[in-house]
């Protein structure tokens, strides 16, 4: 596995250089504030005076052991968000909105996120607001949960290259879906995904409603045997996450209103969740203890929240309980008025549980802002 190109913050260009691993954690984990002279991490700084020997040192192999500890930890995880990345009035990321709302979620028991997921709008990010959030995220927050960067794409190139650049900065592992739209074959999937394994810890995301292409059970049942293998998001359902699980292979459930049963019984180590950047105590709790009632409670609140695609719905539900501003990046908008009624009714049910809302507002069609160009 090699790793050949670092970049820690947007901007930062680092010499093209072969890194045997990810940087180690305790190097992007301090808790100091950069030099007023620049936002980016100590050892991540053009210095002269920093010698070679310093550098290739700070750039030293994450020892095995620390690797295997890792996978270790991700493997047992129960609940992961696929977590929102908020916006400013411009259109930029709104880094105070996600580190309060990532706190949030650590403190209510969320374990792991995705980072720049569909639910984070990865789609509409370039790869250097993509890398830099997931560089951002471990530096912030690493030492607390287990960050897994969405570094998949329909290229495997460009999809190999994210993947170093994630590693380089310090991710736990990588999710990579299927190549969509300019969809390939069953032997340049099994390559594709053979790629971007050699590139550390991964999981494996199966979306055929967003991919187009259902990634068959012989292509998993093949690729969990690379020794970077970790499991599958899958979203077909639990009837497979019970067959996969069967097996010994490890599935975390990729629909919110399944994944109650699908952790406790149909063999499924957990859920990858949407509906937790709202609620994560009480998926927390559905993850760790069976409770068939709150579920069947909060399965209209799911439904609401998958009405449109995602992340409409949720970006819609969180910009009403004032944990983000009401900013949307093309081609999302807000849901209409009727259905944040709807959802209105919804969330003040659950409000409680609500980490950080203070009130539930339907808001006007005037009060978002949608920008197109950022």
């Amino acid at each position: 596995m090699t790793h050949r190109y670092l970049q820690a913050r947007v901007g930062l260009r680092c010499d093209t250089r072969s890194v045997s691993a990810p940087l180690p954690r305790q190097l992007l984990q301090s808790n100091r504030r950069p030099s007023a002279d620049s936002d980016r991490p100590a050892v991540l700084r053009k210095s002269t005076a920093q010698p070679r020997a310093a550098l290739a040192e700070t750039l030293a192999p994450v020892s095995l052991t620390q690797t295997q500890e890792s996978v270790a930890v991700l493997k047992k995880t129960s609940l992961i968000t696929a977590v929102k990345t908020p916006y400013r009035e411009d259109g930029k990321f709104d880094l105070r909105a996600y580190d309060a709302h990532v706190q949030r979620q650590i403190e209510n028991g969320v374990e792991g996120l995705i980072v720049g997921g569909t639910t984070g709008e990865g789609q509409l990010m370039s790869w250097d607001e993509h890398v830099m959030l997931i560089a951002h995220t471990v530096n912030t927050f690493g030492s607390q949960l287990q960050v897994i960067g969405n570094t998949g794409s329909n290229s495997t190139r460009e999809a190999l290259h994210a993947t170093e650049q994630g590693f380089a900065v310090g991710m736990d592992a990588a999710l990579q879906i299927n190549p969509y739209y300019g969809k390939t074959s069953l032997d340049g999937l099994m390559a594709h995904f053979t790629a971007v394994l050699h590139e550390g810890p991964t999981i494996i995301y199966n979306v055929p409603s967003r991919t187009g292409q259902d990634v068959p059970d012989h292509i998993v049942q093949r690729l969990q045997h690379h020794p970077n293998w970790l499991g599958v998001k899958e979203c077909t359902g639990n009837n497979r996450i019970q067959s996969y699980a069967d097996q010994g292979i490890i599935c975390w459930s990729g629909n919110d209103d399944e994944a109650h049963d699908g952790r406790h019984n149909h063999g499924a180590q957990g859920v990858i969740s949407v509906t937790s950047n709202i609620i994560p105590g009480l998926f927390s709790q559905m993850m760790h203890k069976p409770n068939a009632e709150l579920n069947s409670k909060l399965q209209e609140l799911m439904a609401w929240l998958f009405c449109e695609p995602n992340p409409v719905p949720l970006n819609t539900a969180m910009a009403m309980c004032g944990l983000i501003k009401p900013v949307f990046r093309l081609p999302y908008v807000p849901l209409n008025r009727e259905k944040r009624e709807q959802g209105a009714k919804l969330l003040q049910q659950v409000q409680e549980h609500i980490p950080g809302c203070k009130d539930i507002q339907v808001l006007n069609d005037d009060d978002f802002k949608i920008v197109s160009k950022y």
